[in-house]
């Protein structure tokens, strides 16, 4: 195969040849980050591309999850590695937008992730699927958060993946939906590098916030901290 057209977890691999974005540090972070209690049988993946998160996800719990994803390609692509994993009879895709499923769907869920698409009146490339991966022209943050409230279980929670400050607006928006961000994360590339990454996770239910920070590389290029080691462990090859 051609170079990135898959990538090698330990215990499955993502075929990514015909998706827009390939697999990044910001799914893989978000997939090892988000919680998952004994109690879960149900898990929602919004936009999930290749089904990275799906699978990271599937890996270590029992609970069914369903996988949304509106690119044709993306979609089948996700469908395949699901079949391969060892997961397949715990994974279904869906291959529609997220505001008709959120609409139509009569499941309530435990938990609920997106690595959602971010780029608002930014200029779009010329590549129409990687235009919908990126920009939020076909998910808006208002449409992201309205499908999730709906969604979630009362004591369910939602994590998501953003840049700061998209991460700001969407906190914003969740709070008038009565959504609460309950946990977040800072992520930092380097330890003298600002935070370019927000893991937020939201709930029903309104406590304390957690802070918590996590630097990924120490200065040296592929250097990798302690504690990012440490959350990727389970799944990168050489961790």
């Amino acid at each position: 195969m051609a170079r990135n057209s898959f990538f090698e977890f330990k215990q499955f691999r993502i075929n990514q040849e015909n998706c827009a974005m390939k697999v990044g540090t910001d799914g893989v972070l978000l997939g090892a980050w988000t919680p998952i209690p004994l109690s879960t049988t149900r898990i929602l993946d919004i936009g999930t591309g290749s089904g990275l998160l799906a699978l990271m996800l599937a890996q270590r719990t029992h609970a069914h999850i369903d996988a949304v994803e509106i690119d044709t390609l993306a979609a089948q692509q996700a469908k395949e590695n699901f079949i391969s994993s060892p997961w397949s009879n715990r994974l279904q895709i869906y291959e529609t937008d997220f505001q008709s499923f959120a609409k139509n769907e009569l499941h309530k869920y435990d938990v609920i992730v997106s690595n959602p698409p971010y780029f608002h009146n930014s200029l779009h490339t010329p590549n129409r699927q990687r235009t919908i991966a990126r920009h939020s022209d076909s998910l808006t943050l208002d449409e992201l958060v309205d499908g999730v409230e709906k969604l979630l279980q009362p004591w369910g929670y939602f994590c998501v993946i953003l840049p700061t400050h998209e991460s700001e607006i969407v906190a914003k928006k969740a709070l008038l939906a009565n959504l609460y961000c309950t946990q977040k994360t800072f992520v930092y590339p380097t330890p003298t590098s600002p935070a370019k990454r927000i893991m937020q996770l939201f709930s029903k239910k309104e406590t304390t916030p957690l802070t918590q920070h996590l630097v990924i590389e120490q200065e040296q290029r592929h250097q990798y901290t302690k504690e990012y080691s440490e959350l990727t462990k389970d799944y990168y090859l050489n961790f």
